[in-house]
């Protein structure tokens, strides 16, 4: 999850090796397929192993083409797809982190699958801001691979232990900010419980938690073209005073400050959170026997929203088998992949026509996730893992002077991120 949220894009050796890549057509647009059934290569990285060794071990026991998927470690994953660009070795089908998609598009790594998407009779149910990233010029090259929404869940015994009500979270920021201090002021006394937690030292874990509250408000914190930041700014500058606050009045817990990313996730399924922002993806794997509300992310006032995280898979552009690759891409689609593989492991649909399937029914929290799919935004930037998940980037010396510095430095620092992102 850390690797995720934080991973840094390695675009200037994408640049380098560009030249080698071509086109969005690119050779296997009109490459012959081969005779007979196929075998195709997929590469996927460790943070979607299990969901990507699901659909391909479901699609291989159930066709004739196969699927050879070889899963990299996410620190590595970049440095690989740029290299077998630059050498033309690509794998037939690779995914990546949805964030870094419009970059290899614009790099020429993918195929332009436009009429075959076009001819999905579910094409228009597909997560919409996976497919906007995954669209450049009018022209689209990807679909949903895995999806990952950032939600608050909430701890319903010590809500009850706080004297709050167990079945109802917050439906607005400031509601969110009251239960998390009653549950400071009540529990926290012996230091083990806290009523909140966040990443206060990882870029892209202020991006995920925070930004929904932002669009629920009806802001951005870009302009479309992902060259303009609006983060020093309302409704940003609020969220960022609700949640300094919180840190103020000690309710985010002791190490939210120096937190980098890897344990940010950590603490709630100890029990020793009463609520806070998490990614959906953890909640079936949280503690059988815990009890967890989960709501949308809230503006200060109110609306929903979510950062819908993930990875989107498209089609290399030197494949030499671009029909069977798309006949196992077209597959993922399909109903029988998305409910009896993906539903019926708790994960995510990255189609919006299904989210009420029998086995998300049996539970409402999976249900109200997988609604928010078409509710909330992934932001579009062609510099975005420089700018906002960089550990030295600017976005994360804003938020850290607006939690725990000195505010007023926000417009200069807005500027700096505007400059990066122009560069």
């Amino acid at each position: 999850m850390r690797r995720r949220l934080a991973g840094i894009a390695i675009l200037g050796l994408l640049a380098l090796t560009s030249a080698a890549c071509g086109g969005g057509g690119g050779a296997g647009s009109s490459a012959e397929p081969a005779a007979g059934p196929a075998t195709i290569t997929m590469w996927t990285r460790a943070a979607t192993q299990a969901q990507s060794e699901r659909l391909v071990k479901a699609y291989n026991s159930s066709h004739k083409n196969q699927v050879k998927l070889t899963v990299i470690p996410t620190d590595n994953y970049q440095p690989r797809i740029a290299a077998a660009a630059g050498a033309k070795q690509l794998p037939d089908v690779f995914a990546a982190d949805v964030i870094f998609v419009p970059n290899y598009t614009a790099q020429g790594l993918f195929l332009d699958i436009t009429d075959r998407i076009a001819a999905l009779p579910f094409k228009d149910k597909l997560a919409p801001s996976h497919m906007k990233l995954g669209t450049m010029d009018g022209r689209r090259y990807t679909l949903p691979h895995t999806l990952d929404l950032s939600v608050w869940f909430w701890n319903k015994d010590l809500y009850q232990k706080a004297g709050l009500d167990p079945e109802k979270g917050p439906k607005t920021l400031k509601e969110f900010a009251q239960q998390a201090t009653t549950i400071q002021d009540k529990l926290g006394k012996d230091g083990k419980v806290h009523g909140t937690f966040f990443g206060g030292n990882c870029g892209g874990c202020y991006v995920f938690t925070f930004w929904p509250s932002v669009w629920a408000a009806g802001g951005q914190v870009m302009n479309p073209e992902g060259t303009t930041s609006l983060n020093d700014r309302p409704p940003m500058t609020e969220v960022f005073t609700i949640w300094r606050e919180l840190y103020d009045k000690k309710a985010t817990g002791p190490t939210a400050k120096e937190e980098q990313g890897p344990t940010w996730t950590g603490f709630f399924p100890k029990g020793e959170i009463g609520v806070m922002p998490m990614p959906s993806t953890t909640l079936g794997l949280m503690p059988k026997d815990m009890k967890i509300g989960v709501t949308p992310i809230a503006g200060p006032d109110g609306g929903e929203s979510t950062f819908v995280g993930g990875d989107s898979i498209g089609i290399s552009s030197t494949t030499k088998n671009a029909d069977a690759a798309w006949d196992f891409l077209s597959w993922t689609m399909s109903e029988d992949a998305q409910v009896e593989v993906m539903a019926k492991n708790k994960d995510v649909l990255a189609r919006t026509d299904l989210a009420g399937n029998k086995y998300s029914a049996e539970d409402p929290r999976v249900v109200l996730i997988n609604s928010l799919v078409a509710k909330g935004q992934t932001p579009f930037a062609p510099r975005f893992g420089q700018t906002f998940n960089d550990p030295q980037g600017p976005w994360l010396r804003l938020a850290r002077e607006a939690m725990f510095g000195d505010a007023s430095k926000l417009p200069q620092l807005n500027a700096e991120i505007t400059k990066s992102l122009q560069q």
